[in-house]
């Protein structure tokens, strides 16, 4: 079956550094856009970063020059390098992979979270 594992979450200090991954199996992980998504207590969940199979890559304008998501195919896996972490980037973080099969048709496939808390 479809699985997506995230791992690299965590507590670190305001200013501090850490390296989400997000391990998949079960798909074709080339023919998927790959993204990252968070939820912070109280809010709704939010749109992080993706990659297309390509090196085209989008990111929120929370997140916009601290942030670099990456991708290896060799390796089915999908990155999230998170600098200069600030509190509200405490959330839940989600991978997800999407694979679009028609206008209206996507497979779509969500990871279980992994909690990353910055505080000092």
């Amino acid at each position: 079956q479809v699985q997506l594992v995230e791992s690299g979450g965590g507590l670190v200090q305001p200013g501090g550094s850490l390296r989400l991954s997000c391990a998949s199996s079960g798909i074709t992980f080339s023919t998927y856009r790959m993204g990252w998504y968070r939820q912070a207590p109280g809010k709704q969940r939010e749109l992080v970063a993706y990659i297309i199979s390509g090196s085209t890559t989008n990111y929120s304008d929370a997140v916009k020059g601290r942030f670099t998501i990456s991708r290896d195919n060799a390796k089915n896996t999908v990155y999230l390098e998170m600098n200069s972490l600030k509190p509200e980037d405490t959330a839940v973080y989600y991978c997800k992979a999407t694979r679009i099969r028609s206008l209206l048709v996507a497979n779509e496939y969500w990871g279980q979270g992994i909690q990353v808390t910055v505080s000092s």
